[in-house]
């Protein structure tokens, strides 16, 4: 079997998907997508192409490290994607050439069903109360939710107040009965991330993601040994040279990598098995498409140290496309009591609406994240 073709397609509400296709008519789907920079990663993906054309699909490592090390720069946002998305699509080709999911590619199944968590609250949290209680009537415990708006480097008490006043709130409504993790989402400088976390605790949030930047890793373990809330952080670390280093240093409980980003399945098989000799948890990234989030799932279902499930469904971002929106077989990502079980199908499991697809391609306008000021007019973190 042999390569013929790559083909991607941008589509809302933010994605991009990718097809690789066969000269014995099999075809592997992937998700290759910089959020805002899709047309950049698009042409990267194009490039990488090259190297694949002709080429015999089942050979993954070798393709993986073809690309990974086939040119003189390498890493980062763009260029790891790319790679990410084109992994995918070669583990559904030879998944479905052997006639199995994924997962049993990966050594088979470590658990019988994955726990996953909803989104709420928006960019600027506000309808929380409204919305949990929404995602609670579907079967869902588990929730995430930004933690704040834009802090500066020193910020007010009155902007810490107006965060822990949000969070009371859902513990009051709700008491224990439900599970919540804060999302930093890199908004917090090292200085105001020690305040907010030390004023959080009475609230035991299940976990804090981002607490500060990945280039700020190095405040991870210092923030860890002051506080018993666990952090979370890897959405933008894109691979496993990056999590070695963090991994090393302490101070995360749980490490999110983000199967779009950061290498795809082959790369994120080894972040897991990496974490999981520092005893640390895996809850991939993936406020995605359908394609990135069965990735997930794979890996999900292969990983002894997986624990929560990032989905998209419901998310404030798809306002012009829903997860199920690209695919036929939409049972894959049924839910029972917020928990998914593994894909009968082969490959990734996911028989995609290819027509739907190119329709939707054709319309699309290029997503950009919101670009946000302090009050004195310098740039926020978003």
């Amino acid at each position: 079997m042999k390569i013929t073709r790559l083909s991607t397609y941008r589509v809302a509400p933010r994605w991009m998907f990718l097809k690789i296709e066969t000269d014995e008519g099999l075809v592997g789907w992937g998700e290759p997508v910089v959020e805002g920079r899709a047309r950049t990663v698009e042409a990267a993906v194009a490039e990488l192409g090259e190297l694949l054309i002709g080429k015999d699909p089942a050979r993954i490592n070798d393709h993986w490290q073809s690309m990974y090390r086939g040119g003189f720069y390498r890493g980062g946002a763009v260029f790891m994607s790319a790679i990410a998305g084109i992994d995918q699509a070669l583990w559904d080709i030879k998944g479905k050439a052997l006639g199995v999911p994924v997962y049993q590619l990966l050594g088979g199944l470590v658990r019988d069903r994955m726990k996953t968590y909803c989104w709420v609250g928006g960019d600027r949290p506000a309808d929380i109360i409204a919305q949990i209680h929404d995602r609670v009537a579907l079967g869902f415990d588990t929730f995430k939710m930004n933690a704040c708006e834009e802090l500066g480097l020193l910020d007010s008490g009155r902007a810490i107040d107006a965060a822990v006043a949000k969070v009371a709130e859902i513990r009051a409504v709700f008491g224990n009965s439900i599970e919540f993790g804060l999302d930093f989402h890199g908004r917090v400088g090292w200085p105001m991330a020690k305040t907010l976390i030390r004023e959080l605790e009475p609230y035991r949030p299940l976990f804090i993601e981002e607490p500060v930047l990945a280039e700020q890793a190095e405040y991870y373990p210092r923030l860890a040994a002051q506080t018993a809330i666990p952090l979370a952080a890897g959405e933008r670390m894109y691979s496993r040279f990056e999590f070695k280093n963090v991994l090393h240093a302490g101070g995360l409980a749980i490490v999110q990598p983000d199967l779009s980003h950061a290498g795809g399945i082959s790369e994120c098989m080894k972040i897991a098995a990496m974490a999981e000799a520092y005893d640390v948890a895996l809850a991939p990234h993936c406020p995605l498409g359908p394609i990135a989030l069965a990735a997930c799932l794979h890996v999900d279902f292969a990983s002894w140290n997986a624990v929560l499930q990032e989905q998209s469904i419901g998310i404030h971002y798809n306002a012009d496309g829903e997860l199920l929106d690209y695919i036929v077989n939409k049972d894959a990502f049924a839910m029972e009591q917020g928990s998914v079980r593994p894909f009968v199908l082969p490959g990734l499991g996911l028989e995609i609406d290819e027509a739907r697809v190119i329709e939707r391609s054709r319309e699309v306008s290029d997503w950009r994240n919101p670009l946000w000021r302090h009050a004195d007019g310098s740039v926020a973190e978003w």
